[in-house]
């Protein structure tokens, strides 16, 4: 496939990008909260439920893989994207249905999110895959700027609207919403794709072909896992991906209940109060866009220090919550969201800018199997944290009776996890630093998420 997309092309990706964000923003955060607030039931439901859709996505190295071997993307778009629409509808129909029938409520919850999980990582990492193959490496920097940036303004746009379309709130409601976006959504990737993927022709596409067979001949998708893990700053980037990923996701299903609960707000407000969390990450990102087109600022401010100050700010924006936890409604809540929003998109896009530079490090044709590693470690790593925020905040209510300070231990640990991930993050920069490797990339790429409504960073979600 030659590198030949044009602006107008990598716009259409970003649509999609959008699209995916617009479904995954709505089942795992205002669907989530539902199930707490509204339903009264425990949280541990709702993050064993996205915990399901991220341990489907351990997949995504083996559909880099096959990405690697030249496969078309397009079939793998649409599929997933149809996959995740429909996912997106039963996930809200599920809710409906345990209002009044819980057990088969829960039982259509987990069909649901296995399709949003097998959707999300279809699409997203053939969409990154579909990047790295047809984008040309001029245009590779400012194309992942331009479809990241999508995708947060689809997270913001659908969490915005969509919050205001939920009040005055009702099961049914949820039901009509959640299905137009799901619905438009579709429609929007499907018209953005169609006809964008550069087909080879009939000479170049048997020499690929016989170069795939000679590549799958010596190295099987095992092997070449192996060779990627045996790889020091791969293997080091993997573990701060994980560590990150996991302090990161373990705040995004209890915020919106802790929220309704300590502070009153409503299914909208809270979406609302998300979507601000989302303009904070979009702030954080484009701030470390901007510095990147500074050489001078480069080279004061490299990609790893941007890294590593995410981290420790968004441990100081998690310790801010504490406090809220603690005083209540004296306390502003909306200024720490924020804070946290943008504290997380520092680090997170400065991750990706890592991400691109080491992605194309060690054997050639082995990038969408490191996307694919990377993605399967946040993937993992949102799906437990996920499981333990909302099992934390569950188990900290039997020894506590007042959930405020439930909340509060769960928000400190995570923290602390946040420090831990600094610490990966800075010796991260030191391997890069050694080789000098890397330190020139701070525009994000799509394969992170800025926040983790799933899409992930790699579903982009996540991609």
């Amino acid at each position: 496939m030659g590198r030949t997309m044009s602006w107008p092309g990598i716009i259409r990706l970003g649509l999609v990008q959008a699209a995916l964000g617009a479904i995954v923003v709505l089942t795992t955060s205002t669907i989530n909260r539902v199930m707490v607030v509204e339903l009264g039931l425990l949280a541990i439901l709702p993050g064993f439920l996205v915990g399901l859709h991220y341990a489907i996505q351990i997949s995504r190295p083996r559909m880099g893989y096959g990405a690697d071997a030249g496969r078309r993307c397009t079939p793998w778009i649409i599929g997933g994207m149809a996959v995740l629409a429909l996912g997106g509808v039963m996930a809200a129909l599920s809710v409906a249905l345990m209002a009044q029938y819980l057990v088969p409520g829960i039982i259509l919850a987990v069909l649901a999110f296995v399709m949003i999980g097998l959707g999300v990582g279809a699409s997203g990492t053939t969409l990154l895959t579909l990047m790295a193959k047809q984008v040309a490496p001029a245009r590779r920097a400012g194309a992942a700027t331009l479809v990241w940036v999508m995708m947060i303004m689809g997270f913001i746009l659908t969490a915005t609207i969509a919050g205001a379309f939920l009040e005055p709130f009702s099961l049914l409601r949820l039901i009509i919403v959640t299905s137009i976006v799901s619905g438009l959504a579709f429609g929007l990737a499907v018209l953005a794709i169609m006809g964008l993927e550069k087909t080879p022709d009939h000479e170049a596409m048997a020499v690929a072909d016989h170069s795939q067979n000679q590549s799958s001949a010596q190295t099987s998708f095992r092997a070449a896992l192996i060779e990627i893990w045996g790889e020091p700053k791969a293997r080091l980037f993997t573990l701060f991906v994980f560590l990150s990923m996991l302090a990161y996701s373990a705040q995004d299903l209890i915020l919106e209940p802790f929220a309704g609960m300590i502070f009153g707000y409503s299914p909208g407000q809270s979406t609302q109060l998300a979507g601000l969390q989302h303009s904070g990450v979009l702030l954080g990102m484009a701030l470390v866009g901007v510095a990147g087109s500074f050489a001078v600022i480069r080279r004061w401010l490299p990609t790893s220090v941007f890294m590593m100050a995410g981290c420790v700010l968004s441990a100081l924006a998690l310790l801010g919550l504490v406090m809220a936890a603690m005083i209540g409604s004296d306390w502003p809540l909306v200024p720490t969201v924020f804070f946290l929003g943008f504290a997380n998109g520092l680090f997170a896009v400065a991750a990706i800018g890592t991400m691109m530079a080491l992605a194309s490090e060690g054997r050639a044709e082995r990038e969408g199997t490191r996307m694919g590693l990377w993605g399967a470690a946040q993937a993992i790593a949102f799906g437990l944290g996920g499981f333990i925020g909302t099992a934390g905040v569950d188990l900290m209510r039997f020894f506590f009776a007042d959930p405020a300070l439930s909340y509060a231990v769960v928000f400190a640990a995570e923290a602390f996890l946040f420090l831990l991930a600094a610490g990966l993050a800075l010796r991260v920069k030191g391997m890069m630093a050694a080789k000098g490797a890397g330190e020139s990339v701070s525009r994000p790429s799509p394969a992170m998420p800025a926040k983790a409504p799933s899409v992930p960073l790699f579903s982009m979600e996540g991609s």
